[in-house]
């Protein structure tokens, strides 16, 4: 059996239409016996659902998701496991143990003006998160060095200015692997990884605009709970899902909610953050 996440930067990429690639893990005895990551080769539900059923893919799980998706896929023959987050490793992983399960909340909200602005040709977290790399007119100029477009793996450490560390793949224990230039990390990692050499160690640090783009604060919007079914069970910290008027799906953490409002933060959650990243070029594969 194989199953398919949705994949960036070792984690679950939270929209599956905009997803550039994904990780493949092949599954034989309830347990994981090779992985590779595969590119999605362009965007759509309809061709992403054709492409994974032409890989024989039994299982995908992922982010966000709308209901055009869903058909589609469910006309393909896969089975779908919506509102997946964090390190995709550890989504199979629950899957496997039979404890995954759709959590991601879709509400769907229709009618507020930014969720039409925040999803608008470009990808999850932006143009600078690399989610643009496809989209003409808004996006930065290519990544450019001798390691674009190869299949790289790099062990890192990611550390706030204070020196507080928010990611590490040494701890994991395995390096990440990921096809430079190709939009599928931050602009800032990718263009440090394309000048590097195999065994080097590189230091970096990152403003927002080379990492998740600075803050906005038109993506932080309040909503009538009455106007929104299933905001109701919402606390603050949780994520959800809402849609805007194109159907497309995008992530917004709950930061407030009182007793006839709920409000929601689309930004993502490192954006406006300088980051430091300590990485090392394992191998060009």
């Amino acid at each position: 059996m194989k199953v398919a996440v949705t994949y960036e930067n070792g984690e679950v990429f939270q929209h599956f239409g905009r997803t550039k690639s994904f990780k493949i893990y092949d599954v034989e005895d309830g347990a994981v016996v090779s992985s590779e990551i595969m590119s999605a080769g362009g965007v759509g539900h309809e061709a992403l659902a054709g492409l994974l059923a032409q890989y024989d893919i039994g299982v995908l799980i992922c982010g966000g998701m709308g209901a055009g998706a869903q058909a589609a896929l469910a006309e393909a023959g896969i089975e779908v496991y919506a509102g997946a987050q964090g390190s995709a490793d550890e989504a199979v992983e629950t899957y496997l143990k039979g404890e995954l399960v759709s959590t991601g909340v879709n509400c769907d909200h229709h009618d507020h003006e930014h969720g039409e602005e925040h999803d608008h040709s470009c990808g999850e977290g932006g143009c600078a998160s690399g989610g643009c790399a496809g989209c003409s007119g808004c996006g930065p100029s290519p990544i450019e060095g001798k390691n674009v477009g190869k299949t790289c793996r790099v062990h890192y450490r990611g550390t706030f200015d204070d020196g507080t560390q928010f990611d590490s793949s040494y701890d994991r224990g395995e390096p990440l692997e990921f096809v430079c230039g190709a939009g599928m990390m931050i602009r800032g990692f990718d263009a440090a990884v394309a000048q590097m050499d195999p065994g080097e160690i590189l230091d970096v640090h990152l403003m927002p605009e080379e990492a998740y783009g600075p803050a906005d604060p038109d993506a932080v919007f309040s909503v009538a709970i009455r106007e929104l079914p299933g905001s109701e069970g919402l606390e603050v910290g949780q994520r959800a899902y809402l849609t805007n008027d194109y159907g497309q799906p995008f992530i917004v953490r709950v930061i407030a909610k009182d007793d006839t409002l709920i409000t929601f933060d689309a930004n993502h959650e490192m954006a406006g953050k300088e980051l430091n990243f300590s990485i090392e070029l394992v191998e060009i594969l």
